[in-house]
């Protein structure tokens, strides 16, 4: 690290847990960020300001007035610009030393895979099941550590799914892809804006400790916010040994 860099990240390095290596890992590390909406802009934003070294965000949506109530990384100027740009924008404002790539498309599997081979972590902020057991099914397949989050309403969730630890479940543990879940979209249901960064900000955090190696990541929990009350849980996930993604039957159709 340069003077510049020592001095920018200096509470980092202060931290025992981080430290200079910590900081160094950092700046080296790749992350992708699926989405630039409420979940993605406090994601991007904190890890930008951390200094990680290279950051991959893709959203195919421009941005739009209703967004501007929580996804913060863009600006009222900002409407009717794809998402990617603006917060290419914003990012490379507030830490010129990141690079920044902006994918402006609705990725595919295939292109998702790519993308997700040539970095360390991915992070979930997108808004529907498909995209998330999409991510999950690469980062199974890649042996790449997920960051899932979501938010709507009041209601948020935050969980790691890192199957480079022995036994750790994935994210079809939890939500099968056969399941029936409802989709609950912001536009929609509505959400409380400072919900999204709550999670975003929680998402961040894991990304840094996966990175890193500090402290205990939410790899096998997952955490529940309801802000309405504003109480946290968490819930110890397991294995499905009948998985279809990181069990057998998942293994043998890789």
């Amino acid at each position: 690290m340069n003077d510049e860099q020592l001095l920018r990240y200096s509470r980092h390095i202060l931290l025992p847990e981080l430290g200079i290596e910590g900081q160094e890992k950092l700046l080296a590390s790749r992350v992708l960020v699926i989405g630039a909406g409420g979940l993605g802009s406090p994601v991007a934003l904190y890890l930008a300001s951390a200094g990680i070294g290279h950051l991959v965000i893709c959203d195919d949506e421009a941005v739009d007035l209703t967004n501007l109530q929580r996804q913060i990384v863009h600006r009222t100027a900002s409407i009717g610009r794809k998402k990617v740009e603006s917060a290419r924008d914003t990012l490379g404002a507030i830490n010129p030393q990141v690079t920044v790539e902006a994918v402006a498309e609705r990725l595919d599997e295939g292109r998702l895979a790519a993308l997700a081979a040539g970095v360390d972590v991915i992070v979930d902020g997108s808004d529907n099941f498909a995209t998330r057991h999409a991510a999950n099914r690469v980062c199974v397949r890649l042996g790449k550590p997920l960051v899932s989050g979501a938010a709507v309403r009041f209601d948020g969730q935050v969980a790691v799914f890192d199957l480079r630890v022995p036994g750790s479940p994935c994210y079809a543990c939890l939500f099968p892809e056969q399941g029936e879940e409802e989709e609950m979209r912001c536009a929609v249901m509505g959400v409380f804006a400072p919900l999204t960064g709550i999670v975003g900000s929680l998402q961040a955090a894991e990304v840094l400790k996966v990175l890193t190696g500090a402290g205990e990541t939410l790899n096998g929990r997952l955490l529940l916010l309801d802000a309405l009350a504003m109480e946290l849980r968490t819930i110890r996930l397991a294995r499905d040994p009948a998985c279809t993604v990181c069990g057998p039957a998942g293994a043998s159709r890789a």
